[in-house]
Formats: C-alpha cells, structure tokens, sequence
C-alpha cells in the first residue's frame, strides 16, 4: 500500500482542485492504513458528498466529530454535528437529526465561547419556522445568523442564512426584494466564494423558490449557473440530477422537447446516488410524463407519471390533465380537487389553478371556474411581478371562462394578453394555445379572416412542436362559417364535429368538456335551429355552411 502520508496529500490535492472520486479513494486508502486528523476527515467527507454517497459523508462526519471532541475543539466539533444533523434531516431522519442539532448547541454552550457555529446552528430553527408557514420569524432568525457570518468572516453561513432570507421575502409576497437579494447571492456563488457543499445548496434552493414563484426569468438565469457550474465539475454527482430537472423544465417551456426529454431521461437514468438524486428522478419522472402527454403518448406518459409519484413525486397537474384529455373527466376533477386540497402555500396553489379551472370548464361548473379566476386574482395581487408565468396563465384561464360565458370581448382582450406574455417569455406552446383562444374570440366576434390567421399560425405552431392532441383540436375548429344562425361559438363548434359523424363522447373529448356538457349544447343547438334530430342539425350545417365534410379526420 503506498505511504498513507502520501495518499493523505493526493486526497488533500485533488479536493483542491474538485477532482472528488479521486480526493475519495487516496483518503479512503489512507484512512485505511490509519486515522487521519479531522481535517482530513472532512475533506473525505465533501468529497463523498458531492459524489452523492450519503452514508459514506456522514461516517466521515462523525470521525471528524470524535476526533475534534478528542482535541477539545468544542466547536469544531458543533459544527460537524450541525453537518450530521442536516444530513439526516433532509433523509427524513427527524428524530436524529435533531440529537445531533441538540447536542451541537450543548457543546458550544458549554463551550462559553463566541463562535460562528452558534449562527450554524440556528439553521434548524429558521428551516422549522419557515417549514411552518412563518416566514416573519424565520426572516429573522435567518438575518441573526447572516450577522454572525458577517461578524466572523464566514461567507457560507452569511449567504446560506441569506438565501433563505429571500425565500422567505418571495413567500411573504415581498417578490421584488426577494429576488433583488437572489441577484446578489448570484453574483457571489458565480465568483466562486462560497464551498463546494454550500454553492450546491444554494443553487438548488434558490432555484426552487424561483420555481415556486414562477418566475421564469429568474429560474432561467439560475439554472444556466447551475449547469455551467456542474459542467465545470464532471465528477460531481451530487447536483447534477436536480440540475438536468431544471434544465429540461426550461428547455420544455422554450419549446425544445426533445432536448428537455433528453436531459430528463439522463437524470433519470444516470444520476440516482444520493437523497438529491432520489428526489430529482422523481422529478425527472415527471417531466418526461409531460412531454408524452402533450405529445399525446398516453401509455407513456401514464408509466411516467406513475413512475414519479412512487417516488414521491406528486404527478400534478399532469395526470389530471391527461385524464381530461382521456376523456375521463370526472376522475380529473377529483384528483385536481385533492391537490388544491393539499397545497396550503399560494404559490403552490397557482401551480395547479390553471388546470383547475381548465378541468371545470369541461365538468361544465363555471361557477367553479370562476371562483378559481378569482382566487388566482387574489394570488397575483400579492405575489406579482413582471416575469411571473402565473400572470399569463391567469389571463388565460380567465379568457377560457370567458369564452365559456359567451363574454367575447373580455376573452379576446385576456386571451391576447396572455399571447403576448407568453411569446415574450420565449414559450412557443403556451402561446400557441393562447392564440387560439384569441382564435375563437375573433370568430365568435365575426372577424373570420383574424381568426383564420390566428388558429393557422397556432396549427403551425403544434406541428412544429409535435403536439398533436392540440394540433387535433385546432384542426377540428376548421374554418368558420359568417353566418352562426343565432348560435354561439362553441355550439357552432359542437354542431360542425355533430355533422363531422362524431358522437357526444367524441365532441367531448375534441373539445375537452364533458358529454353532460354536449348534450346541453345540442339541446340548445336543435332549439335554435329548430330541428328535432342529429340527422336534420347536420343536414342543416351542411346546408349553410356550418360544417365541412371532412368525416372524423
């Protein structure tokens, strides 16, 4: 075996330069031959970290705790408890993590020293307040701790406690101060101030509540860090499964499926060691699931979504979504309804009402959809920026209750507000379905030749991406009639499927409202025109231009 003191300055040297499978195994090695002093023993341990080997940190954590109490370096060895104890907590490992906490504190209490691990180990107590909902306090707290950073010179403990110090500010409404405070964590993590451990936390953290907050922007600039910091880093495991997550979420929103299906299934796939890991293929999971469905691979997308909540993973809004699009509205609905039980936090809830009301309007409970509108309303009031998606997906949402009330001129101006928004984020497919919203609104208001413009470059737009449900959809509105006979939009739509030889299921599912809902429409259809039959309304819509003969196509 080569000279542990040899090794021990491998390890020593590789770490230095983040070549960490390298810094693991000469330590490893060494540690092997004999015990190595604590510093050492730390070093062993970020290097098992940032490859995702979980037990293996805290073993060499605990080493280190020991051999610091031997030296009576009590605080040093608070600090490693502190490490231990956050280890644990994030693997759902309560009741330890907080033995180690508590012991931590004991020892630098009894310590009487003045040490910035008192400012590590409020940490416990600000992720405890802010776990609850109390965002004030664990404002506060977390600022205590940024002082104490401040005081010692200890730039991890001054930027973590101000990382969550903007999480709290973005939960508490305060968006703008929130964000204005990430921007400059972004600058300090991008120069390379922070450790190895405490810069893949505050990526991931900072980009989750930019997540929350639907703040595109943000969570874009964010997550480029983040990949580039990773590519810097090939032997690092930790956060490189979270990190391909997010960039595939972006990547999905700007359009680029493939690439977004690419990065998930990598994270899926390659990136599996360690708690972080566990939870981004989770996530992973669910991603790819959204791309199958809005590719309309149903089977595929139902074994991902399945595949990420057995993860713990929760598959919403995708699943209810794809039952919607199934056809199976009722069970949308339910599941919709559960999540919106479930979340407590408003962001949370803004994250799942545009499905929500989209699943309301084909129960045909606009009443319902209503009162979600609002209470995305009150949410945005508190919580709006210029970059926040869940503006545009508002005033979508809004337009589609809109449309559904047959109130056209709010719709076309809310359906249009959200086009823009939408194309000026960069997100081709949520502007392709805005546009046909801004579509409908114009045929419904008699402008055929807007309408045609619209839904033709919102048809280009689904081809392109290859959403074929959606390009189905915008394909089944055709090309509209001058003349609606006294009927609205949406039953000149029902009447032009009726006439295509679709049954009530059918129509339902092209148009994603329930049958309940068709059979009112053809009820009100066969008043209007006057005809007691299926047979006659076609007859009619063919007669006067209300359908085309393109059979079920």
């Amino acid at each position: 075996m080569p000279d542990p003191d040899v090794l021990l300055e491998q390890g020593r040297a590789c770490a230095q330069r983040e070549a960490w499978l390298e810094a693991y195994d000469a330590l490893s090695l060494a540690r092997a031959a004999r015990e190595p002093g604590a510093a050492d023993l730390e070093t062993l341990a970020r290097a098992a970290y940032m490859l995702g080997r979980d037990e293996e940190y805290v073993a060499a954590l605990e080493a280190a705790h020991r051999a610091h109490l031997e030296a009576g370096r009590a605080p040093a060895a608070a600090r490693a408890a502190f490490w231990i104890g956050h280890s644990l907590l994030f693997r759902g490992q309560g009741a330890r993590a907080a033995g180690w906490f508590d012991l931590g504190r004991r020892l630098v209490d009894e310590s009487g020293e003045d040490c910035v691990e008192r400012g590590y180990l409020l940490i416990p107590l600000w992720l405890r307040q802010m776990g609850r909902g109390d965002w004030e306090d664990g404002f506060a707290t977390a600022a205590e701790a940024a002082a104490i950073g401040d005081r010692f010179g200890d730039a991890d403990l001054a930027w973590l406690a101000r990382d969550d110090q903007a999480r709290a500010l973005v939960k508490q409404g305060r968006t703008e101060e929130g964000l204005g405070l990430a921007g400059e964590l972004l600058v300090v993590v991008c120069s390379g101030a922070l450790s190895p451990v405490v810069s893949g936390i505050v990526y991931c953290n900072t980009i989750d509540f930019c997540h929350d907050a639907q703040e595109v922007r943000h969570t874009r600039e964010w997550t480029d860090a983040l990949a580039a910091w990773c590519a810097d880093r090939p032997q690092m495991v930790a956060h490189n499964g979270l990190c391909l997550v997010h960039l595939a979420e972006m990547l999905q929103l700007e359009g680029a499926w493939d690439d977004a299906a690419r990065e998930a299934g990598v994270a899926a796939e390659r990136f599996t060691g360690g708690m972080l890991n566990r939870i981004a293929t989770g996530k992973a999971h669910y991603r790819q699931g959204e791309i199958h469905r809005l590719r309309g691979d149903v089977d595929a997308a139902e074994a991902c979504y399945r595949a990420a909540g057995e993860l713990g993973c929760d598959p919403l809004p995708g699943l209810a979504l794809l039952n919607l699009a199934q056809g199976r509205v009722d069970a949308a609905a339910a599941a919709i309804r559960r999540g919106m039980v479930e979340q407590v936090e408003a962001l949370q809830q803004a994250a799942l009402l545009p499905a929500y009301v989209e699943i309301m309007l084909a129960l045909g409970d606009l009443d319902a959809a209503r009162a979600a509108c609002e209470q995305f309303e009150l949410i945005l009031r508190r919580h709006r920026t210029e970059a926040l998606v869940a503006a545009h997906a508002h005033a979508h949402a809004r337009a589609s209750l809109d449309l559904a009330r047959d109130e056209v001129e709010p719709a076309l101006r809310g359906a249009r507000r959200a086009f823009e928004g939408w194309a000026d984020l960069g997100a081709p497919y949520d502007a392709a379905r805005a546009r046909v919203l801004v579509g409908r609104a114009c045929r419904a208001l008699g402008d055929e030749e807007s309408a045609a413009l619209e839904l033709e470059s919102a048809r280009t737009a689904f081809a392109v991406l290859g959403a074929a449900p959606d390009l189905a959809a915008v394909e089944a509105l055709g090309t509209p009639p001058r003349d609606r006979h006294g009927l609205s939009a949406r039953e000149v739509e029902v009447l032009g499927l009726l006439a295509g030889g679709l049954s009530n299921k059918e129509i339902g599912e092209r148009l994603v409202i329930s049958e309940h809902t068709v059979a009112r429409h053809l009820q009100n259809i066969f008043t209007k025109l006057d005809v007691g039959s299926r047979t006659a309304a076609s007859a009619f819509a063919f007669e006067h231009g209300l359908a085309r003969a393109r059979g079920r196509s």
